[in-house]
Parts: structure tokens; C-alpha cells; sequence
């Protein structure tokens, strides 16, 4: 029977679907890791996606992350289908709906200011990964109410069409701009000196693959051979989707791909998709190939990842902590260097978000490799012991963390 473990709702069923489900999550959460090393450490003046001043090695290193977010809103989908096997509709909205709130607050009080910028004065607030989530689950608990079918069909209009609204602006709505920008296009909500609050992640894209996750728990009823089968050709079908998609670049991404000075960096552009919001070729980009990674470990039944596995039974735990684990490196090596540590709990400006930068801080890719694997290798022993505690204590309040 499913379980909850976390605020991000996890699946308990058959060994090998917990094992798959867990290394998947792991997997994401520890690649994660470096996206958010990077952020701090690694400097701000260069774009990684910027094709006239990124190189190979720094955009690769922000393309590999891409992986994690549209796993987390899939697996998210996944894992409520799971609980509504033993709950019915309306308790399982009303679980969506309560954990979908705490995931906003989180996001908007915790997570933004103490653990990003280590200060509480939310001049510079961004709404990011945690706040779409949350407002993902309460939709799906809206959702749930509809026939399998429904859901699924609603998801996948979401992910395919909502490129088809990218000419519509948020002034054409008048004074409900602010209700646009939430839905679909990155942007201020509040912009004025001295407050600023930026919607980073557009809702309805995301809305739409936590839908489709949803849909995706029915295979999870099937045997193990059909249920790998479907994940494994799903996941090459999505791939090749995008890499048909994005060749004719007529429709999908605002962003067309174009022959660049070298092979290389003309890979690059192909492969420079546009995350905010998620395009469809950037949700193909990812999604199939987070498909073909589950039907693996689905496959496999026994992957000595126990680690890996470890950090995916914790997601929201390890999340929360290895930002203020990060930023708090980030003080210590800030002290070494400089002598002083004010810079790191300066509200930043948007274009040196989270930490306002001291004079020649950023690390070479190379030290930022080494923090990120450093920062996961000391995290592991932390998510252990709470892991256990999950396991032997039950009580209510620990699935909010």
C-alpha cells in the first residue's frame, strides 16, 4: 500500500517499483546539487545559456539539471495516483490540497530568503521550484475529481499547446497581468525599489506534466514486463519527438536553433531549449530520457545505488537542507578569502541572484565540481539518519518535511 514519507508525496508498493521510483528521485536530486553549487559559486557574468558568451563544458554543466524539475512535477503526478488507491477522491484532494500549500509557504518564506540569501528582509523574493509544485498539487487535487482520461487528456494539451499563447503578453489583460505572468510567462509580479518579487516558474506547463504523472500511476497496475515495455518506448518516443521537433523548428520552443562558428557550439544551440516556461521541446528534452532512466531501474529490480536511493526516499529534506548546507560553504570560503562575510547575506539584484558576489568570486568549473560532489558526499549521512526516523517514527508532522 502507499505511503507518505515526505511533503512530495512518495509511492510503497512492490520492491522493485519503490527501488525504481527512489533512484529516480535520487538521481535528479543529487544532479540537483551541482546546479545549485554552480549558482553560488560559480559567478554570474556569464550566462550558461547564453550561446555568445557560454562555452561547452558550462553550458553542459546547466543542461544536465535540466533533468530534475520536470522529474520531480512527473514523479509527483506518479506518486498521488498511487495514494488514490487506498484513499478516495476527496481525501486525497484534501491531502493534495494541504500539502500543496505547505509546499507554497515553504517555497515563499523558507526556502527564497532564510536558506537562498540568509536574511528575512524579502526585498528580492523569487518564486521558484517549490511554489509551481505546490500549486500543482492543488490543481491536482482539483484534477483527481475528472475520469483517468480526462486528467491525462488535460495534461497533454497543457505540455503540447501552451506554446500557442507565448504572443500573448500580460498587459493585454489589464489589471489581471499579474494572474498571466503566475500562469505562463516568467516576470515581475512586484517590481518596485526595494521589493521585487519574480514568478521564475510559470504555472500551466507544469501543471500540465504533474497531470500527466498522474496518468502515468495506472502503468505502475500493470505487470512488470508491459509496464517497463510502455515506460521504455515512451520514453524513446518522447525523445525522438524532440529531436524531430526541434530539427524542423517551426513549432515548440521560442527559441529556434541555428548553425553556429563550430559543430560544437551548434549542438549547443540545438539543444538550448527554453525552461522558463518549459517549452515542449524542453519537456520532451527531458522527460523522455527521465522515462527511459525509470524504465532501467524498473528493470534492473536490484542497483547497488543505496546512496543515490537514499537521498530519493528524503526529496524535501535533502532540498531544504543542501541550500542552507551550499550557502553556508559558501560563508566559510567567503570568510577565508576575503576576511569578511557581509556579501553573502546582502539581498542580491536579479542579475546576481541568490548572494550579492564579492570582488573576483567565482570558481573555476572545475573547484565547482569538486564543492557539488563534496556538498552530496556529506549530505548522505544526515539523509540516512532521517530516512531511519521516517521509517521508525510515524507521526503526522514528518511528512512535511
Amino acid at each position: 500500500m502507499p505511503t507518505f514519507r515526505t511533503g512530495i508525496i512518495e509511492p510503497n508498493t512492490t520492491r522493485s517499483r519503490v527501488d525504481a521510483v527512489d533512484l529516480l528521485r535520487g538521481l535528479v536530486m543529487v544532479v540537483m546539487a551541482l546546479d545549485h553549487v554552480r549558482d553560488f559559486f560559480g559567478g554570474t557574468a556569464v550566462s550558461p545559456t547564453n550561446l555568445a558568451t557560454t562555452t561547452v563544458p558550462l553550458f553542459l554543466t546547466r543542461w544536465v539539471t535540466h533533468i530534475c524539475a520536470p522529474t520531480f512535477f512527473l514523479l509527483t503526478g506518479t506518486s498521488a495516483y498511487f495514494v488514490s488507491r487506498r484513499r478516495s477522491r476527496g481525501e486525497l484532494s484534501l491531502y493534495l490540497l494541504k500539502r500543496g500549500v505547505w509546499l507554497v509557504f515553504l517555497d515563499a518564506v523558507v526556502v527564497r530568503c532564510l536558506a537562498m540569501q540568509f536574511n528575512a528582509d524579502y526585498h528580492v523574493t523569487i518564486l521558484n521550484v517549490l511554489w509551481a509544485l505546490g500549486w500543482s498539487m492543488v490543481a491536482l487535487a482539483a484534477l483527481v475529481a475528472l475520469p483517468l482520461a480526462a486528467v491525462l487528456s488535460i495534461g497533454v494539451v497543457m505540455i503540447a499547446g501552451h506554446n500557442l499563447l507565448d504572443p500573448i503578453r500580460p498587459a493585454a489583460f489589464g489589471s489581471l497581468a499579474p494572474l498571466w505572468t503566475v500562469l505562463h510567462v516568467q516576470g515581475f509580479l512586484i517590481n518596485r525599489p526595494g521589493f521585487v518579487v519574480l514568478s521564475a516558474y510559470p504555472l500551466v506547463p507544469w501543471i500540465g506534466v504533474t497531470a500527466v504523472g498522474f496518468a502515468l500511476g495506472r502503468v505502475f497496475d500493470w505487470e512488470p514486463g508491459r509496464r517497463q515495455a510502455v515506460v521504455l518506448r515512451a520514453g524513446a518516443a518522447l525523445s525522438a519527438a524532440f529531436v524531430l521537433l526541434r530539427w524542423l523548428n517551426v513549432y515548440g520552443d521560442p527559441s529556434r536553433w541555428s548553425v553556429q562558428k563550430s559543430a560544437a557550439m551548434t549542438i549547443v544551440s540545438f539543444l538550448n531549449t527554453t525552461k522558463y516556461p518549459p517549452s515542449l521541446l524542453f519537456l520532451l528534452m527531458t522527460l523522455g530520457p527521465a522515462l527511459l532512466l525509470l524504465a532501467a531501474f524498473d528493470r534492473a529490480r536490484s542497483i547497488p545505488l543505496d546512496a543515490v536511493r537514499t537521498f530519493g526516499r528524503v526529496p524535501l529534506f535533502y532540498f531544504v537542507v543542501h541550500l542552507f548546507t551550499i550557502h553556508a560553504l559558501a560563508v566559510v570560503i567567503c570568510a577565508g578569502r576575503y576576511g569578511a562575510i557581509h556579501w553573502m547575506f546582502q539581498s542580491p539584484d536579479l542579475g546576481h541572484f541568490p548572494i550579492t558576489e564579492p570582488p573576483g568570486w567565482p570558481l573555476s568549473l572545475p573547484l565547482v565540481y569538486a564543492i557539488w560532489i563534496g556538498v552530496v558526499v556529506a549530505l548522505y549521512p544526515l539523509c540516512r539518519w532521517y530516512a531511519g526516523v521516517r521509517v521508525r517514527r510515524a507521526h503526522p508532522l514528518l511528512s512535511y518535511l
